[in-house]
């Protein structure tokens, strides 16, 4: 017993007491104070007249509000969750199509994990210990794309069927885009202020993470919503999902090292190389496998439990560790989508009250635009490598 002991107590506090995973909750208060204050509806007010006139109208404030919100926040669940609550009942009152309009939520939700700041990324980096700074700047224009590839998507369903998407002849407008402008400011501040820090090499994730803080407490204060309730109530909620994340976190660091006693990840890698995979069929099929994964765990969930195998066998397979924390996010976000327990699917049914199937039904051509974007990323690496090498060389 004293022999686990002595394994599995410092590969629990050396995961647990890494610098880098400062950022988490200090990210997760920044969510917390922006989606319990008016800051998060405040956005949507501002974003409402640049997308009302496009085709597909106030659909496109679901995707545009949740790569936003993602930018602030660093959680899927914390965006889907935030832009739900704000847009569906207004598109329903509207006669939006309700399956185009949970479906684009639950899948645009999913991009929280990808646009930097991630906590997916944070807790990636730290198990690989790959540079957290790279895997922002990497997961950064995937992100926007697969934000574009979902509003073309809205705007071709539209342009072929104008009944799922009434016209908007109140909004829109230069005079009260400009009206409404002040409303977007908060939260470009807050991303200016966090990405900036990252991307200018002043600040670390960590440092940046305080800096968002910062700054939303600062924009808390001005909007005179700084109640002690609020910031007690908030801050706590921060507490309880890191001290859920960190427990997750070390449980992981003693499995990998369980794993690693045990030659597990070289028993792995040497039945795949007795298959004579090349290295595209091994990266097509760990994909499969976690979109598999995603139909029964949650995403943090499977990152941990299975990082320790996959990640050697695809350093050994010769990819980019930063190229593959970008794929690996972006099969992740499949899982958030895909039935029985895609989690985003939950939460626009706790939301709405529709059926999960129709919220599922909703959600699959936007599944389905996520594979696309898999299979872009596959081809074309630089996608996701183009960024960091600008920024850090």
């Amino acid at each position: 017993m004293q022999r686990v002991g002595a394994l599995v107590e410092p590969a629990f506090l050396r995961a647990v007491t890494s610098w880098e995973l400062a950022a988490v909750p200090l990210f997760l208060w920044m969510g917390e104070l922006i989606n319990r204050s008016d800051l998060s509806l405040r956005l949507f007010r501002g974003l409402t007249p640049w997308v009302a006139r496009l085709p597909g109208g106030l659909l496109h404030t679901n995707v545009a509000g949740c790569v936003l919100f993602s930018a602030v926040s660093g959680s899927s669940v914390a965006t889907t969750a935030t832009v739900g609550q704000i847009t569906s009942a207004a598109l329903s009152e509207r006669r939006y199509d309700r399956r185009l309009a949970v479906g684009s939520v639950a899948a645009a939700g999913a991009i929280g994990i990808m646009i930097p700041p991630s906590l997916t990324m944070i807790i990636y980096g730290v198990i690989t210990e790959t540079s957290v700074a790279r895997l922002f700047a990497a997961g950064l224009i995937p992100g926007l794309m697969l934000g574009a590839f979902f509003a073309l998507y809205i705007w071709v369903r539209a342009l072929a069927n104008p009944a799922l998407a009434p016209a908007e002849p109140g909004e829109g407008g230069w005079r009260m885009r400009l009206a409404r402008l002040p409303d977007l400011l908060p939260v470009t501040f807050l991303i200016v202020l966090v990405l900036g820090g990252i991307y200018s090499g002043m600040a670390t994730p960590s440092e940046a993470a305080a800096l968002g803080v910062g700054g939303t407490l600062l924009v808390v204060l001005a909007s005179g919503q700084a109640r002690p309730a609020l910031l007690l109530s908030t801050a706590m909620a921060a507490a309880r999902t890191t001290a859920m994340l960190g427990t997750a976190f070390g449980a992981a660091a003693v499995l990998s090292t369980a794993l690693g006693l045990m030659h597990v990840p070289q028993a792995v890698a040497a039945w795949i190389s007795a298959r004579g995979l090349s290295p595209l069929m091994l990266i097509l099929l760990i994909g499969a496998v976690y979109i598999l994964l995603g139909c029964v765990l949650e995403s943090v969930s499977m990152i941990l439990m299975t990082l320790p195998i996959t990640f050697p066998l695809v350093m050994a397979a010769g990819y980019d560790p930063i190229w593959f924390g970008v794929f690996i996010v972006l099969v992740v976000e499949m899982g958030l989508v895909t039935p029985p327990i895609g989690f985003n699917l939950f939460v626009m049914r706790g939301i709405t009250g529709y059926p999960i199937g129709e919220i599922a039904r909703g959600a699959f051509p936007f599944f389905l635009i996520m594979v696309g974007a898999a299979a872009l990323l596959i081809a074309v690496p630089n996608i996701a490598l183009w960024l960091p090498r600008i920024l850090f060389g």
